[in-house]
């Protein structure tokens, strides 16, 4: 069980690296379209609502209209950089979690475990995000240009341009409410995610350290609903502040922006486009985090229980 594997468990700090690398590939791969949606409302300035002249104004209309003017690709836009973000950071947070548990968690008494978690979910967010930020930024970027007046043509050009017509800087573009956002939310989801497997596993009379398939589903997807519900205004600015000095190529997608810093970012999206403006792509942002937390531990859960049953 994740976290709390028996003593005599087979498996090591490179078992543990392993399953997390594939539980993000696993997990990238199937929920990318809702990412790019859900991107695409956050970078929108416009009301998201029927009678504004906003682009995308739901979830429904703006996948049909992605598909007609882009096609079924577009919802794979960034993908081999997600793809990478994905793996790097799944590599660095269950792979940090796991040795963080190990070291410290016995330091910690039974009753709590909660915060336990939280502290172990949190470092292992943060450790995982400095470490994988390139890619999320670089990925965005794919996803938010304009196909009419593409700023770069692969994800190796991307990189060479920024650094060529930015600074290294812009690699790590919206690190700061990303940070602010990630290491909460990486703890309640760990921290939520043990509480609804033991409350799920204690229900139903299955041993605590016994690997549960259902469990891990349930589990996950309500702790990344919980999860993203509390944090979600800084993934909000987050991704305004990744496009920072790439206006020019999203003139297709309605008006501009520019933020001087996180609280600028909140200032001024706030005075613009209302309190409301902070949770832009908030459905399918909540749809992704339940089938993408769901999978993700329950990926991670199953390859680990496969290494110790076949190493």
């Amino acid at each position: 069980m994740l976290g709390e594997r028996r003593n005599n468990s087979k498996l090591n700090q490179v078992h543990f690296v392993i399953a997390g690398a594939t539980s993000g590939a696993v997990t990238r791969a199937v929920c990318q379209p809702l990412d790019v949606v859900k991107i695409r409302f956050q970078l929108q300035a416009e009301p998201i609502c029927y009678h504004s002249i906003s682009k995308y104004k739901s979830v429904t209309q703006a996948v049909i209209l992605i598909y007609n003017e882009e096609g079924v690709k577009a919802f794979w836009k960034g993908h081999i950089p997600a793809q990478l973000l994905s793996i790097v950071y799944g590599c660095a947070q269950f792979g940090t979690y796991e040795l963080f548990m190990k070291s410290f968690g016995p330091l910690f008494h039974q009753q709590f475990k909660p915060v336990k978690n939280f502290i172990g979910g949190s470092i292992a967010g943060g450790v995982a995000t400095v470490v994988s930020f390139p890619f999320d930024v670089i990925r965005t970027r794919l996803i938010g240009q304009c196909d009419k007046l593409r700023a770069y043509r692969s994800i190796i050009h991307a990189f060479v341009h920024i650094y060529k017509n930015e600074n290294f800087k812009a690699y790590f573009r919206g690190l700061t409410p990303t940070i602010v956002q990630v290491a909460p939310h990486a703890g309640s989801q760990f921290m939520f995610y043990k509480l609804f497997d033991r409350a799920y596993k204690k229900v139903v009379g299955i041993e605590e350290t016994r690997y549960s398939a259902t469990s891990c589903l349930i589990a996950g997807s309500l702790s990344g609903f919980c999860a993203k519900l509390v944090i979600y205004p800084f993934d909000f600015v987050r991704k305004r502040m990744q496009v920072q000095g790439f206006q020019r190529y999203r003139r297709n997608f309605g008006k501009g922006y520019s933020y001087n810093g996180m609280m600028d970012a909140f200032e001024k999206t706030i005075k613009q486009e209302g309190f409301n403006g902070l949770f832009k792509g908030l459905t399918p942002s909540l749809l992704k985090a339940v089938f993408t937390t769901a999978l993700h531990f329950s990926t991670y859960e199953f390859v680990c229980q496969y290494l110790e049953e076949y190493n």
